[in-house]
């Protein structure tokens, strides 16, 4: 394949505090996120926490993907107050995805919100979340699940007509689970792809955009063999 072929993505980075791997702050990305992009046809390129240059860097990638992370989108975002004991911050973090992601959708450039980045997407469209599962749903499945990630948790049901059944031709999938957040309302224009046996939201799209896709799993595990056709259509979208 010609690199003139591969589109550039820029996927966010975590963000941690002294101490393991480096005495100073330090940015993070799980190796398969990257490997997967890669895999796919793409050259994927790690973002910095840098809201004054969202724009800058929106002017040089073809697509953008929100990764997923130990933390929690402050709830005054989405119009609550009140905040759950169990809600963790990266202010800084938000604030440069949120830029980015902004900025993405008015290029109308491909976004692919991942777990934590699906949720940021769902507040950036309008929509409000679960701040804990547990205390939300009854009965609800173990979303956080205790058995390794590269492994699937449960089973989510694609909705169909959806970008999402579109994508991976499928009525099921096998996901992970790494969740204790979840999306409450997509948002006024975005509608709900994928759901839980619990009811949980899974998956949101916006088809107002040419790729606007955000799943609470994480497929850079590519545990179903539709989240390898996820990655495909996402750098499709993105040439």
């Amino acid at each position: 394949m010609s690199n003139i072929a591969l589109p550039l993505i820029g996927v966010t980075l975590d963000s941690e505090q002294p101490g393991g791997y480096s005495k100073y702050p330090w940015y993070a990305l799980r190796a398969n996120y990257a490997e997967a992009l890669a895999q796919h046809g793409a050259i994927p390129v790690g973002l910095p926490h840098d809201p004054a240059r969202a724009e800058a860097v929106l002017d040089r990638i073809q697509g953008l993907v929100v990764t997923g992370g130990a933390f929690d989108i402050d709830p005054s975002h989405y119009g609550e107050q009140d905040v759950h004991a169990t809600v963790t911050l990266k202010a800084d973090r938000t604030a440069a995805e949120f830029a980015l992601v902004r900025g993405a959708l008015a290029r109308n450039l491909p976004v692919l919100g991942i777990c934590g980045g699906e949720q940021l997407l769902a507040v950036a469209l309008g929509g409000k979340l679960i701040q804990h599962i547990l205390d939300a749903i009854e009965h609800p499945l173990e979303h956080e699940q205790t058995n390794p990630r590269h492994q699937p948790g449960h089973e989510v049901s694609v909705v169909p007509g959806t970008l999402l059944h579109q994508i991976v031709g499928a009525g099921r999938m096998a996901v992970n689970s790494a969740h204790h957040q979840a999306v409450r309302d997509p948002g006024p224009f975005a509608r709900v792809n994928a759901i839980a046996p619990d009811g949980v939201i899974e998956g949101i799209e916006d088809i107002r955009y040419r790729f606007c896709l955000g799943l609470q799993w994480h497929p850079e595990f590519q545990i179903d063999q539709g989240d390898r056709k996820i990655f495909q259509a996402f750098i499709a979208a993105a040439r």
